[in-house]
């Protein structure tokens, strides 16, 4: 179904919210979507102001023309695989809710492990120094400040874009006082032992991949975020040595890593101590967990 043919609809006395949500679930699955009928309830939820009790209470509401062209609109951009996320703006990520851009990554669940695995090892009652790396929207940094109102976090990210997104969604947060924003090229420029955590969710993706990606994950996050070279192992070669000299003796280094990079990444941390990965729920290896040994060689 034409967008043209989804909103002549609505104007012609079909659009209830009943049927505004029929037609534009079948117009995004003749497009391809994944998840039509949940993504076109979304978008009807965010473009008329409405919560889901309301769509179920009230599903012969007739939707205004300003309300239809709104809605027939993010269902155009929908069809186009446009990532719902940057159409609202927004993603929930470890029970907060994050802005996001197109300037950032969308966070992904799969990167809560990281969160989850870098709380276990921040005493909850003593302060600590964490660094970010390549923070994009902030998510990993704010929830980690919220969680631990201890700890005093670094945000460091290459893309001065990225950081104006972060800053806001660490304000929008309460934790803006306990996070410095720094634009780097992941730990250059900052002093020795400086941490006590290095956590970062870099670019893992080969640039050979980028054709097997989903349309909205290669046409619309930003490409620098995503692919790291031509083996996908670049960041890492770069980042494992220059967070064994920010960070203290005794200090974490946590990084997500892609499916298949768990026997890399082992070697590239064969001088740290404690080294392990930590699944995700799949069982696929996510989290590569290393200890800056006591004395580093």
């Amino acid at each position: 179904m034409r967008i043209r043919d989804l909103e002549t609809k609505m104007e012609g006395g079909e659009g209830t919210l009943r049927k505004a949500l029929a037609d534009a679930a079948k117009a995004l699955s003749q497009a391809g979507n994944k998840n039509p009928a949940r993504d076109a309830e979304l978008l009807l939820l965010y473009a008329i102001g409405l919560t889901r009790t309301d769509l179920i209470t009230q599903p012969d509401r007739p939707l205004s023309a300003t309300e239809s062209k709104a809605y027939c609109e993010l269902i155009d951009r929908r069809k186009r695989h446009e990532p719902i996320q940057y159409i609202t703006g927004e993603r929930e990520f470890y029970g907060l809710t994050f802005k996001v851009t197109p300037d950032v990554l969308i966070p992904r669940p799969e990167t809560e492990h990281l969160v989850e695995a870098a709380l276990e090892r921040i005493p909850p009652g003593t302060p600590f120094r964490i660094a970010d790396v390549g923070a994009g929207s902030g998510a990993i940094a704010v929830a980690l400040a919220v969680n631990r109102p201890l700890a005093q976090l670094t945000a460091a990210d290459i893309s001065a874009e990225a950081l104006k997104v972060a800053r806001g969604n660490a304000a929008a947060h309460g934790v803006a006082a306990r996070i410095d924003f720094a634009e780097a090229d992941l730990l250059e420029g900052f002093p020795a032992a400086s941490f006590d955590m290095v956590v970062s969710n870099p670019p893992y993706i080969a640039d050979g991949e980028r054709e097997g990606l989903d349309a909205e994950v290669k046409d619309y996050e930003p490409a620098q975020a995503l692919f790291a070279g031509p083996t996908g192992l670049e960041i890492y070669e770069r980042l494992v040595p220059q967070a064994a000299l920010a960070l203290r003796p005794g200090g974490w280094l946590l990084l997500e890593i892609g499916a298949g990079q768990q026997w890399q990444l082992s070697q590239l941390l064969k001088d740290w101590s404690q080294v392990s990965f930590m699944p995700d729920l799949q069982g696929i290896p996510r989290v590569a967990l290393a200890q800056k040994a006591l004395e580093f060689s």
